[in-house]
């Protein structure tokens, strides 16, 4: 008996130690996610809420199209393309469309097709023809339209990738007529982590793609186009327990090789998130797991004011001033201090006044005169003895707000200084 209390009280001890480890570390614990890998985002800071196996690089299919649709935009937005702009398709996008495993949409030789038309099937039905006609159309080819996506990663930071074609499919399913400069047996990579930062930039950078990403389904030439994401409102009946209200976007994925993936965002009043579930067993469980995730995210965790502007914390909160009319000026949190966190944890965090040493001289003092409002140093946010919190786009990222002087104090005049110097000359004296 005595053995088995022992053994429980190390058990609790145990998962204690766990919570406390980190706020993602904590949260995993309370979620099972049948994937591989997994993340939520805050997808209006980059702050990551949950994540699983999240730096392992998995082949992403087709939520590689959002590469594409990254420089899609950009190509747009630059002015370098336009959305009117016509192009036919060449002999390998017209082989590509003919094949159902491909997901083609039957593209036409000898027929022009506008740059709006194309992307528009791309992100709705995850054609992968159209998607290599645009690369065609932007870079020439697709060999070349692969190395300004490996720029653009680079560029956008992307912790882990690398791209081999604009679409996402494997190499060797495509005969021998892989991009140039690619290995014919290569295929894309991604991990979770990287494929929620390019989600990331592209919904922040390109929020307009969301009106694309939400459509269910659209008119293409003769034919209905559907969007792969069941989560979207689909008239359909058997695509409607998969609903979630406020999904708008964003890519789905699925090969042999990634099995079922999908990169989700969904909106709930000001709260906006991103999820990636990879390597799900099914295409009804990448939907499932994800929902999971949009609810976790969604009900768990509230930004809360942990501390009010103006704050003060006790012996921390005074600083020492010389030739000054005081002998010291209080400082304070000049904004309030606002954070995601999981609900009923307010008590865990904690803040650090840091003063600016640059500001202090030889002795550790400030030097009047100081204005009040004036920036005397930064507040950090503390987390269980660690002012580091993981973002999306910083691993390693503090989330710090201004300390300022609460007051004004004024210089002493020229006699009282010189007062103050005779008074201390007989002090160091004696």
């Amino acid at each position: 008996m005595f053995k088995l209390k022992n053994f429980i009280y190390i058990w609790f001890a145990a998962l204690f130690i766990v919570y406390l480890a980190s706020p993602i570390e904590a949260s995993a614990q309370t979620l099972d996610i049948k994937a591989e890998s997994a993340i939520i985002v805050d997808a209006n800071t980059g702050q990551i809420l949950y994540a699983k196996n999240e730096n392992e690089a998995l082949p992403p299919a087709s939520m590689t199209k959002m590469m594409t649709e990254y420089i899609v935009l950009e190509k747009v937005a630059n002015g370098e393309i336009s959305w009117d702009d016509k192009t036919e398709i060449s002999d390998f996008v017209y082989e590509i469309s003919g094949n159902d495993s491909f997901s083609g949409i039957g593209l036409r030789k000898n027929v022009e097709y506008s740059i709006k038309d194309l992307f528009d099937a791309m992100v709705i039905n995850s054609d992968n023809a159209t998607t290599i006609a645009l690369a065609e159309y932007i870079a020439g080819s697709e060999g070349e339209f692969v190395k300004l996506m490996n720029q653009k990663a680079e560029e956008l930071g992307l912790s882990d990738y690398k791209f081999v074609n604009s679409t996402g499919l494997d190499n060797a399913s495509l005969n021998g007529k892989h991009p140039e400069g690619t290995n014919p047996d290569d295929t894309n990579l991604l991990s979770a982590k990287s494929t929620a930062q390019l989600a990331y930039r592209l919904i922040n950078d390109y929020p307009e793609s969301l009106e694309t990403s939400k459509i269910p389904q659209k008119q293409f030439e003769d034919q209905t186009i559907l969007n792969w994401n069941w989560m979207l409102p689909h008239d359909r009946e058997y695509l409607k327990e998969f609903y979630y209200e406020g999904v708008d976007g964003l890519k789905t994925g699925h090969t042999e090789l990634a099995k079922y993936a999908f990169t989700s965002t969904a909106k709930r009043g000001d709260e906006r998130l991103i999820t990636v579930v990879m390597k799900a067993d099914s295409i009804e469980e990448r939907f499932k797991e994800t929902a999971k995730l949009l609810d976790y995210g969604f009900d768990q965790f509230e930004t809360v004011e942990l501390f009010p502007k103006g704050f003060k914390k006790e012996g921390e909160s005074t600083v020492p001033v010389e030739k000054g009319k005081a002998e010291q000026v209080e400082v304070e949190l000049a904004e309030p201090l606002n954070f995601k966190i999981k609900k009923g944890t307010n008590e865990d965090y904690d803040i650090q006044f840091v003063i600016d040493e640059d500001k202090l001289n030889e002795n550790g003092a400030l030097e009047a005169p100081i204005e009040k409002g004036e920036k005397i140093g930064v507040a950090k946010l503390v987390y269980n003895d660690s002012t580091a919190f993981p973002f999306i786009t910083d691993d390693k990222k503090e989330i710090t707000v201004d300390l300022v002087a609460a007051e004004t104090v004024e210089k002493k005049n020229w006699f009282s200084l010189m007062i103050s110097a005779i008074v201390d000359f007989f002090k160091d004296l004696f």
